[in-house]
């Protein structure tokens, strides 16, 4: 089928707050390249939203879940354990920076670890809030919408949502919050809000991925450690977006040195196969009951094949070298449009975790949302997949494989380019 008959079937068919605004459909992809249903090569800065760090389809990987296939889809793993379950624990254990000796639950999605996380937290230390971050994204279930420190469109329309979960703001000195003022915050929320006796577990994004791509400090990170040190809280950090190798670490976390309790992760994981785990202190990952935690899908053994897979290319083809690499990259190409439009700000990355801000007065930092959501549209038509983010919608985010061949690499960075040209001009034309 056509893109246009596609089309058609998605208006008839897909409900509205699920259907993809996009009119282009996959038909098939390799690494940082999808054809669409038309046929038409299309270049993918989006990685499935930071899903594709070692690309599409990535040939171990592709072989690895061929090969489980031939052996078992599904039981069940509460029901009747196998070998991928248990290796994947053990290979995630011994690769995360938690405290101690470290304990593994598999899940499906981002917001499933996250929810996760909070229930194993509460049992670990009897306690029920939960304190987030302002601009922080963990999912679409109903406990992390209520975590999320973005309200539209994730929870617009469904009422109201569960409670002990208070918030503190998160810093990003760009938009007038200092680490101190952030920390004052978060001191007061434990005074005012959630009492330090009855609070479970502080929840941040050590980078902040919808939120816009800001970094947290190292100073930060270690003041939240002993926060929740002195009063008696687990440190949950999530990797969701920042994990595997996307930072030029395999954790963003271990830039700072710090060792939270539990470490959620998703996305990148297994390439695209749907997995996520969370890994935590073994005392805290034991504390709830038997059978307390897991569910139907969890851990599958294709997606566990997958993970592995993913795993030995990490080691094989360094790929946190690379991510760096590409960091760089991307770093001098924001530099460059830094100075020649007048329109783009504050570009920055912590390894292949890139973003810059569009904005109408570089003086003010003052966002402007209208030209990222032109740009993303812009670069659609001309064959590159571009997305936005952040708290004002002026964050143009880049999560291409960290493989991205580099021919293809410039071709759609000349298209950001090209683009941008066409939507504001540059100080190079006006002067010229």
């Amino acid at each position: 089928m056509n893109n246009a008959q596609l089309n058609d079937l998605k208006q008839r068919y897909v409900a509205n707050g699920a259907a993809s605004p996009a009119t282009q459909f996959a038909d098939r992809a390799e690494n940082a390249l999808i054809w669409d249903a038309d046929g038409n090569r299309i270049i993918d800065f989006a990685g499935g939203i930071g899903v594709l760090n070692i690309g599409h389809r990535h040939p171990k990987v592709v072989q690895a879940v061929k090969d489980q296939l031939d052996k078992v889809m599904h039981t069940c793993q509460t029901v009747m354990p196998y070998e991928g379950y248990v290796k994947v624990a053990e290979k995630l254990s011994q690769v995360t920076p938690v405290r101690g000796h470290a304990k593994v639950m598999l899940a499906n999605s981002g917001a499933e670890a996250l929810e996760n996380a909070v229930k194993v937290a509460r049992a670990a230390t009897g306690k029920n809030n939960v304190i987030c971050f302002d601009g922080g994204y963990h999912g679409r279930t109903f406990m992390t919408m209520a975590m999320n420190g973005k309200v539209a469109p994730y929870a617009t329309d469904f009422g109201t949502m569960p409670g002990n979960v208070f918030r503190a703001p998160y810093p990003v000195p760009y938009h007038g919050v200092s680490e101190d003022e952030a920390l004052r915050g978060l001191k007061m929320t434990l005074k005012t809000d959630a009492n330090p006796k009855d609070t479970a577990a502080i929840v941040l994004e050590p980078v902040l991925g919808e939120g816009g791509f800001y970094p947290a400090s190292t100073s930060f990170l270690k003041a939240i450690r002993e926060i929740c040190d002195e009063h008696g809280i687990l440190m949950i950090i999530d990797e969701v977006q920042s994990g595997f190798g996307r930072t030029g670490k395999m954790f963003a976390i271990e830039h700072s040195g710090v060792e939270p309790d539990i470490i959620t992760m998703a996305k990148s994981m297994a390439d695209g196969m749907p997995i996520s785990a969370i890994v935590g202190t073994d005392k805290v990952m034991d504390a709830s009951g038997a059978n307390s935690l897991g569910g139907t899908y969890t851990g599958s053994p294709v997606s566990c094949a997958a993970t592995l897979a993913v795993l030995e290319v990490f080691e094989e083809e360094n790929i946190l070298g690379k991510s760096q690499a590409l960091g760089d990259k991307l770093a001098k190409r924001f530099a460059r449009w830094q100075q020649d439009f007048d329109c783009v700000d504050n570009g920055r990355n912590m390894g292949a975790m890139a973003a810059v801000d569009l904005v109408t007065d570089k003086a003010n930092h003052t966002p402007d949302a209208d030209l990222a959501g032109a740009l993303c549209k812009k670069a659609r038509e001309k064959g590159l997949i571009l997305l936005s983010c952040g708290l004002y919608g002026n964050t143009i985010r880049f999560l291409m494989p960290v493989t991205i061949e580099d021919e293809i690499l410039e071709e759609g960075l000349a298209i950001v380019e090209e683009s941008l040209k066409e939507l504001v001009g540059s100080k190079t034309a006006a002067t010229a």
